[in-house]
């Protein structure tokens, strides 16, 4: 699991008028908060309850907290309301914008985070999920949202800004094959066209596994238009960072992945260990001081399954 961010403000951190707002959605008057660990934002996550005996999670914050947040929170406002009622994601039940704080109330979703390293009953219920979900989110309900390329392209760019500036302890294996790396991440990119509704983001933390093994996705403010199968390939390499299964099979073995060119699904990883690799040396977000940390671990992590798959 990711470590929590270190400086996250809780409910009674808002301002009195962002709490009058958010109980305003709600219809009754907060009485308990629970924040919530995982994840990175600095802003409020809380688990809370009215008076009436209503549940609610909601998330708020300000520029700040960090500069960012506010513009990622808009945006996951806009495709949680367009999301259909058969998403496997949370109901947004209203927001707050007050061109300083944002706020966003969804339904409270009865679940915790999978198991990592990860467990087979719970990872093949997430797969399962992610592929029924991009049959649902065929075509994008959000046709306003970019597109993977659009999205993800600074990112893959990463290799080249290791080529003008390489890391001192840069993996000699990496170090070696640069101008490799960077023609993979290209390739890459120019795979990702698609018209379904991705997500991008799926990690263990940014799902929920309900009592029943109901599957939630949470946490949607990097949603682009994509290939099918890019949500699944996400999950894998979430796998690859925590262990427990071998995701080159899983790879093989899902009917969202299994037929994906394979040099595609190989530059699509190699602009994201360029994107982790670059993105990690450098000094944290305002507000956000562990997220460096675990992008290295992903770059890592992710760059021993590159290196096998174009050994």
């Amino acid at each position: 699991m990711t470590n929590p961010t270190k400086t996250r403000i809780h409910w009674t951190d808002l301002p009195d008028h962002v709490r009058a707002a958010v109980e305003e959605i709600l219809g009754d008057r907060v009485v308990a908060a629970v924040s919530q660990r995982g994840g990175f934002s600095p802003g409020t996550a809380d688990r809370v309850r009215t008076a009436g005996g209503r549940r609610a999670f909601v998330k708020a914050v300000s520029p700040a907290q960090n500069d960012r947040s506010p513009t990622l929170h808009r945006t996951e406002a806009l495709v949680a309301a367009a999301l259909p009622p058969t998403a496997p994601a949370p109901r947004l039940l209203g927001s707050y914008d007050d061109g300083d704080w944002v706020a966003l109330a969804f339904t409270d979703v009865d679940g915790r985070h999978p198991v990592t390293p990860w467990d087979a009953r719970e990872l093949a219920a997430v797969l399962s999920t992610l592929e029924a979900m991009a049959v649902a989110l065929t075509p994008a309900p959000v046709p306003t949202v970019p597109t993977a390329a659009e999205q993800l392209a600074p990112d893959f760019a990463g290799w080249g800004r290791i080529v003008e500036d390489p890391p001192a302890d840069l993996d000699p294996w990496a170090r070696a094959r640069l101008p490799e790396l960077g023609a993979a991440a290209a390739r890459g990119l120019a795979a990702l066209a698609g018209e379904t509704l991705s997500h991008l983001d799926v990690r263990a933390d940014n799902l929920l596994v309900g009592p029943d093994g109901t599957v939630t996705v949470v946490d949607w403010p990097w949603a682009c238009r994509g290939p099918a199968w890019l949500d699944s390939l996400m999950i894998l390499i979430n796998v690859q960072v925590y262990g427990g299964h071998d995701p080159e099979a899983l790879l093989r073995a899902r009917p969202l992945t299994a037929g994906v060119d394979p040099a595609d699904v190989t530059g699509v990883l190699a602009g994201f260990v360029g994107f982790f690799l670059d993105a990690a040396r450098w000094p944290p977000p305002p507000g956000i001081p562990t997220v460096r940390a675990f992008q290295r671990r992903q770059g890592d992590a992710l760059l021993r399954w590159l290196a096998r798959r174009l050994s």
